[in-house]
């Protein structure tokens, strides 16, 4: 009997091996059943005396399936999640070669979660996001996020690691893979009730989380129950997590950037804003699983599984800032100490009469991401030939900030300040007269009230999909996949009121503040990020932020709404493939082509009518930012994708495989749909861009596997992917109504416009993949992986994500009773994205995480994790032509440390 070893099938065994590394353990297996194809019958069969527990054989069993599987893949098992120092998927995945992840997905700097994933030096809009083989809605709690740097990444904020049965990261495509990563896809599995192994599980874990900057407990819970009859035909699964965690990062920032100055005659750059950064944060994460399976008859399975996620993120940020420009401006004089690279590295200012520092507190209650999918399956083995599958399914995720509660006041004049720059590894020290441990000084005519209001995020999908496989009965092809795919995708953000000062209060009158009660920066703030700054200073509660703007601030939702942060991209996706499975002697793998369509309706503002536009409303009055217009973009494109994996078995143990593919990503929606501003005076502006193409990836990889142990593996690989139409920033000319003109003229006159925008360009990845993993004893093992990245645009401009070195080392112990694993992780430094007009890039950084497990008897288990142990700095540095390289900002996250009591019955 022909063995296909597909993906698909290989997906199924994984499915059942996980189930039987979490649950075998407590009872004899019962047989395992399916009616999915003749293939996976034997493989059922194989799995039934199949026991896996703990590190060593789930690590095992991982490499079996990667070994099975037809393409390049990398997987995790749930033994190796709950055995990891991990809290979200991503945590998990970043030990893997080929992947990186990042805490950040905007410009609001590091957190100390990991919060993205990309593949093989790509940015994570590059990287598909499945789960259980569709996508999944998303959302994003940080208000740039939501508005300004709008990606197709997901956040694995999310995604807790308890919801995880299997990982399996696909480096190479297949056309049975939805479409959408260009750098390869994360497909995230989920348990399913058939798969158990005993008719009634239940779980529980209950702990706590200690963080040490802000330096408090909160409590952690998950819980898992599932159910099955004996006949093993219908099953209920229902599991659910709580987990609230304090988080506290401290930081400094040069918001800004760098300014020229005249110094001797000379011009010189200095930084215009150095801020002393407190971030706190309140995040509780909650959710859960439900799951209906039934098997009517023999050969039909149905399935009913919903998700749901919620990360409530109240936070506040305080940044109190050296104001140098307003200072310089105001009469202040520069004095440079020192000059290196034209940058004033070390200097002071003195007189004048504006402000010398500013200062900003921005609370946001109510601050959240939510994401939830409903899917129903059904799986249908017509024939020992023929299986067909369908999936109807609905997913939505959101990203809110009903409220930014904000003040930004100015410091004294003439107040004297002065910094002193120390490279890119250190903070820059910087100091600023008058008084910083009290409001008193405080100039709110020198400030402002801002701050973005009733922002709700909306990213949701409609799809339904079938697929097919037909086995055959010779010696070379196995068997034929296909199916269709259709799917309507909406993601956008319908209203915003961007509030201000309300002039008919008395707001930049100091006594109409509050005085008496406030708080302070803590006590370690300069020791925990090893640098000298003004201090204590001083902060309003959130509490009396709300009653500052309640009482002073503008929110007309007319006169004050924001149309420059909304937009709408609407998508309507078809997909359709055709995949033949092979294998012959030493030889196995499958080619395949993927046909994609794609239409999309762009919706986004402009102050002026923009000429491409498909249909224009306009122009629209009433919002003290202007008037402005509602462009509509429609158009639409089409796609073959072919892909092929090839597979040799040299020996039993030792593999070669080849693969080329071409693989599609759609642009980000804020470049898609981002807001133009064009100036009819100068006719110049900046925005988004409806017109880019989707980036179509030329992908090639090889690789050499020796599995020279059950837990051991050598191997590597090369890779290649050019990047045709990646997004990247430039000028455009574009045709837009100049009001002026049109006015004198007397009817609509469109001219040229110079337009800063994304803009179509190509690029290109080469690398290299080097993974050992070595058992040691019966008890003992470690695992080393290396990845080369080298990544550029068209010009020799970095690639966003590109990492040129990246590396993990981990090693761990085992036996019955206790487990331990030390895991660090490294990447170089990357090209991270544009902040305002800086373009800046994240420095290297390591981690280290430490995982303890005690087993107390056959139903009671101890572990504790400690993440970012070598509580490492997150560091950032602005790079320019005319300045090199200069410090942008600084983090300390701190440690994080995870206690929890397992209970199994």
């Amino acid at each position: 009997m022909n063995n296909r070893k597909t993906l698909l099938a290989a997906s199924i065994v994984a499915s059942l091996c996980v189930s039987s590394a979490l649950y075998a353990q407590d009872a004899a297996q019962g047989s395992a059943t399916t009616t999915q194809s003749r293939a996976d019958k034997a493989k059922a069969k194989e799995l039934a005396t199949v026991t896996v527990v703990g590190i060593r054989n789930s690590e095992a069993e991982s490499l079996a399936l990667k070994k099975d599987a037809a393409s390049h893949v990398e997987v995790v098992t749930a033994e190796d999640i709950g055995k990891l120092p991990a809290k979200n998927v991503a945590d998990t995945l970043q030990r893997l070669p080929g992947v990186n992840i990042s805490s950040s997905s905007a410009s609001e700097g590091g957190f100390d979660e990991s919060d993205r994933v990309s593949l093989r030096g790509t940015a994570p809009s590059l990287t598909q996001t499945l789960v259980n083989g569709h996508t999944v809605g998303t959302g994003d709690w940080f208000v740039l996020s939501q508005v300004q740097t709008v990606g197709r990444s997901v956040s694995y904020t999310l995604l807790p690691s308890e919801i995880v049965s299997q990982v399996v990261v696909h480096k190479t495509s297949e056309a049975s893979i939805v479409e959408g990563g260009s750098a390869g896809s994360v497909d995230i599995i989920t348990r399913k009730p058939l798969e158990f192994a005993k008719p009634v599980t239940a779980e529980a874990s209950i702990g706590g989380v200690y963080s040490d900057l802000p330096g408090d407990t909160k409590p952690q819970f998950s819980g898992l129950f599932n159910w099955k009859n004996d006949a093993n035909t219908v099953g209920v699964l229902v599991q659910g997590f709580y987990e609230k965690r304090s988080l506290q990062r401290n930081g400094q920032e040069v918001v800004g950037g760098y300014l020229p100055a005249t110094v001797g005659g000379n011009t010189v750059y200095y930084p215009n804003e150095i801020g002393a950064v407190l971030f706190t944060q309140q995040r509780e994460r909650k959710g859960g699983v439900i799951d209906f399976q039934v098997r009517p008859t023999d050969n039909l399975t149905l399935d009913l599984s919903g998700f749901y996620s919620k990360l409530k993120a109240d936070n506040y940020n305080r940044n109190y800032m050296m104001w140098a420009s307003s200072a310089l401006a105001s009469g202040g004089v520069l004095t440079a100490n020192s000059i290196n690279n034209n940058v004033v590295t070390s200097g002071s200012i003195a007189g004048g009469t504006g402000a010398y520092g500013v200062y900003d507190q921005i609370s946001r209650p109510g601050a959240s991401s939510e994401s939830k999918y409903l899917t129903l399956d059904a799986n249908w083995g017509v024939t020992d030939h023929l299986n067909l599958k369908g999936q109807l399914g609905t997913t939505r995720g959101t990203g809110s900030s009903p409220t930014q509660d904000v003040i930004e006041l100015g410091t004294a004049g003439g107040a004297g300040a002065s910094w002193d720059m120390r490279g890119l590894g250190k903070p820059i020290n910087w100091t600023l007269g008058g008084d910083n441990s009290s409001p008193s000084g405080i100039l709110p005519s020198a400030g402002w009230i801002f701050g973005g209001q009733g922002i709700k995020v909306k990213d949701k999908e409609d799809w339904a999909q079938f697929d097919g496989e037909l086995s055959f009965d010779n010696d070379a092809f196995t068997s034929l996949q296909f199916g269709g795919r259709y799917a309507k995708h909406t993601r956008e953000n319908p209203f915003e009121v961007a509030q201000g000062p309300n002039w008919a209060s008395d707001w930049q009158n100091p006594a109409a503040y509050p005085t008496g009660t406030y708080s302070r920066y803590p006590g370690g703030f300069n020791g925990s990020l090893g640098g000298s700054f003004p201090g204590p200073i001083w902060f309003w509660t959130p509490a009396q932020l709300a009653r500052i703007d309640g009482k002073f601030a503008n929110r007309d939702p007319v006169a004050r709404f924001y149309f420059n942060d909304i937009y709408k991209v609407e998508e309507k996706d078809s997909a359709a493939y055709l995949q033949l499975n092979f294998e012959s002697g030493i030889a196995s793998g499958n080619i395949g082509v993927r046909y994609v369509k794609t239409k999309e309706d762009i919706g986004y503002s402009s102050t002026a009518s923009d000429a491409a536009a498909s249909s224009v409303t306009g122009p629209i009055t009433g919002s003290a930012f202007g008037d402005y217009y509602w462009n509509t973009y429609r158009h639409s494109y089409d796609k073959f994708l072919p892909s092929a994996n090839l597979k040799f078995a040299v020996r039993d143990d030792l593999l070669l495989r080849f693969a080329a593919s071409q693989t599609m990503t759609r642009p980000d929606y804020s470049a898609l749909a981002g807001s133009v501003s064009a100036a009819d005076l100068t006719h110049t502006g900046s925005g988004g861009n409806p017109q880019l193409k989707p980036l179509i990836a030329s992908n090639f990889d090889a690789a050499v596997e020796w599995y020279f142990a059950p837990r051991g593996l050598l191997s590597a690989g090369v890779y290649a992917m050019n990047l045709k139409d990646y997004v990247n920033f430039g000028n455009e000319t574009r045709s837009f109504k100049d009001m002026p003109a049109s006015q004198t003229a007397g009817h609509d006159v469109f001219s040229n416009y110079l337009i800063s925008v994304p803009t179509n360009v190509n690029g290109q990845v080469r690398g290299v993949e080097l993974n050992y993993i070595q058992p040691i004893g019966d008890n003992f093992g470690v695992q080393a992986n290396y990845t080369y990245a080298d990544g550029h645009a068209t010009g020799d401009k970095p690639l966003q994500g590109t990492s040129k070195n990246t590396y993990n080392v981990s090693g761990y112990f085992e036996n019955k009773q206790f487990n331990a694993r030390v895991s660090y992780t490294y990447r170089s430094a990357f090209y991270a994205g544009v902040s305002r007009t800086d373009t800046y890039f994240q420095q290297g950084i390591g981690n280290l995480a430490v995982s303890l497990g005690y087993q107390l008897n056959d139903h009671i288990s101890l572990s504790l994790d400690a993440m970012n142990l070598n509580n490492p700095k997150l560091k950032y540095y602005t790079q320019n032509a005319t300045y090199g390289k200069q410090p942008y900002a600084f983090y300390d996250n701190g440690r994080q440390y995870y206690l929890n009591l397992r209970f199994k019955l």
